[in-house]
């Protein structure tokens, strides 16, 4: 390998070393960004898990019973594990705008009733199915928020074993480098060596005429 190739591998592996080092830097605090912005938005909320199950916690979320949700993972599990199966329990297996469509149909048939009777009927079975409907749509609206939280923290997650992974490869690649700034520095010593003169040679003395 000639110097001056050498020398342009030193220069490019510089280069991946400096690259590297930057998005490794770049995704480490990217993912500690996002874990802190996700903490600091759900704390205060002070939202909690029930402690037990007396207080309304059910048996797939025993570890985290007590817990306050300042996680991504913790947001996910209340957010489908307790607040899904509420809304599922109280939508009778029917979301929001199921309850929200029926009770646009009753206040309808109401308007439309003749009968005094009928009409309240109608009345009150619309304004339930809105409160059911009302409900609905606030329970989705705060599951998907905390929903939304743990996709970040997958995210910041994903992030940090980036930073881990450029940071191994920028530690392979500087070995490398310093590796061949070694051979450039042997190499050049060794053809400065090979320019140094042996020697000098003696000049041979003839040998005295004898007579």
């Amino acid at each position: 390998m000639t110097r001056a190739i050498r020398w342009r591998i030193i220069v490019l592996q510089l280069v991946a070393v400096l690259v590297l080092g930057c998005g490794a830097f770049g995704a480490a605090y990217a993912s500690a960004f996002t874990t802190g912005q996700i903490h600091d938005q759900l704390a205060p909320q002070q939202i909690f898990f029930p402690k037990d199950a007396t207080s309304g916690l059910p048996a797939n979320l025993a570890a985290y019973a007590g817990q306050q949700v300042l996680t991504g993972d913790q947001a996910h599990a209340y957010a489908d594990r307790f607040i899904g199966r509420h809304l599922a329990e109280l939508g009778q297996g029917h979301p929001y705008s199921y309850w929200s469509g029926q009770a646009i149909a009753d206040r309808a048939a109401a308007a439309a009733a003749s009968d005094a009777a009928a009409k309240a009927q109608l009345t009150a079975q619309a304004a339930k199915e809105q409160g059911t409907a009302d409900t609905l749509f606030k329970g989705e609206t705060l599951r998907s928020l905390l929903n939304q939280a743990w996709t970040f923290a997958v995210i910041a997650q994903l992030a940090f074993y980036a930073a881990l992974g450029l940071a191994l490869a920028g530690l392979v690649v500087l070995g490398a480098l310093l590796f061949e700034v070694l051979e450039a520095v042997r190499g050049g010593a060794r053809v400065a060596a090979l320019a140094l003169p042996v020697g000098t040679p003696t000049a041979t003395r003839e040998p005295a005429a004898v007579n």
